[in-house]
C-alpha cells in the first residue's frame, strides 16, 4: 500500500508569511489584534488566542481601538478599512498577500472606466476586500447561472474580470467562456494564484489514481473546500478532515494507494500527524 502526499500540500507563501508575522510580534510583548482570524484554521487560531492574540471582527470594533498592533491577514481588506486605520494612527502591519494586493490595484485602476466583475465566493473576506477597492459597484459571480443573468451596470463601459486567488481554475475557465459568448468588450485578468492552480492540478492527478483520498483543511477554508470538491470528482472515497482526530477510515486494508493533500491554511504538523495516523492504520 502506497501513501502519496501532495508536494503542494500546506501553507502557501502568503499564509505562512502572515502567520509567522503574528508569532514574531508576540515576542515584542505588545497587545496584538488581527482583523478577522489570521487564517482559516481553527487549530492555529486557538493557539494564537491562548498566547494573547485578540480577533477583531467588525469595523465598529476597529474604530473603538485606542492602542495596540493591528495585523491585517493575507486575505486583504477594503480600502475604507485602510483609511480608518490611518485616521486612528494605530500601528498596522499589513500582511495582505502580494498577489491579492495586485488585484486591489487592478480593480482600483480599471474601475475608473470599466464594469468590474469578480469571479469568487460572495462573502469570502478576500472577495469583500477586492470589492472594497472598486470605485464603482463591483459584481461578484461564482456560477454559470449568475453569468448567464449578468447585465452590465453601465452599458457604455467594457467589462474587466478578475478572480479570487483560490477559485477553482476549471470553473474560472468555464465562466470566462460564457462571458465571451455574451459579446461584451471584456478584459480578463487571470488572478488565480499559480500556487492554487498547481495545488488543484496535483490534487486532481493524485485523486484520479487513488483508492482513498484525504483532504486536510478547515471547514471555513475556501481553497480546502475546493480541493475536496475536485478530489471527490476523481475519487469516490474522499475524506475532508480538519485534524487526524476527524479521520474515520471506512475501508479494508487491501487498498492500493491513499492520497493526501491539504489546503493553503493547513500547518505542516497537522499534515504530518494525519500521514502518520494513516500509516499506523495500515
Amino acid at each position: 500500500m502506497e501513501i502519496v502526499l501532495a508536494k503542494t500540500a500546506g501553507f502557501c507563501f502568503g499564509v505562512k508569511r502572515a502567520v509567522d508575522q503574528v508569532y514574531q510580534q508576540l515576542q515584542q510583548k505588545k497587545k496584538i489584534y488581527t482583523y478577522g482570524p489570521i487564517i482559516h484554521n481553527e487549530e492555529v487560531v486557538k493557539d494564537l488566542q491562548k498566547k494573547g492574540v485578540c480577533i477583531i471582527d467588525t469595523e465598529e470594533e476597529l474604530s473603538e481601538l485606542k492602542e495596540g498592533v493591528v495585523i491585517l491577514r493575507s486575505h486583504g481588506v477594503p480600502e475604507r478599512v485602510i483609511n480608518l486605520l490611518k485616521a486612528k494612527h494605530l500601528e498596522v502591519i499589513d500582511m495582505t498577500c502580494p498577489f491579492v494586493k495586485r488585484i486591489h490595484e487592478i480593480v482600483n485602476r480599471e474601475s475608473e472606466n470599466s464594469n468590474i466583475v469578480i469571479i469568487g465566493n460572495p462573502g469570502h473576506p478576500e472577495v469583500e476586500g477586492i470589492r472594497g477597492w472598486s470605485k464603482t459597484q463591483a459584481t461578484v459571480v461564482s456560477t454559470v447561472d449568475e453569468v448567464l443573468h449578468y447585465q452590465r451596470p453601465d452599458e457604455e463601459r467594457p467589462v474587466c474580470i478578475v478572480s479570487q486567488t483560490t477559485f477553482n481554475y476549471n470553473k474560472f475557465q468555464e465562466i470566462i467562456e460564457i462571458f465571451e459568448k455574451k459579446g461584451y468588450d471584456i478584459n480578463v485578468v487571470n488572478t488565480i494564484c499559480d500556487a492554487t492552480r498547481k495545488r488543484q492540478t496535483e490534487a486532481r492527478e493524485i485523486a484520479s489514481d487513488a483508492d482513498v483520498m484525504i483532504v486536510v483543511g478547515d471547514t471555513q477554508s475556501s481553497n480546502s473546500k475546493k480541493l475536496y470538491e475536485i478530489c471527490s470528482q476523481e475519487c469516490e472515497k474522499t475524506y475532508f478532515i480538519q485534524t487526524s482526530r476527524d479521520l474515520k477510515l471506512e475501508t479494508d486494508k487491501t487498498v492500493r494507494k491513499i492520497g493526501i493533500t491539504a489546503g493553503a491554511s493547513t500547518p505542516n504538523n497537522i499534515i504530518e500527524e494525519v500521514q502518520n495516523n494513516v500509516r499506523n492504520f495500515f
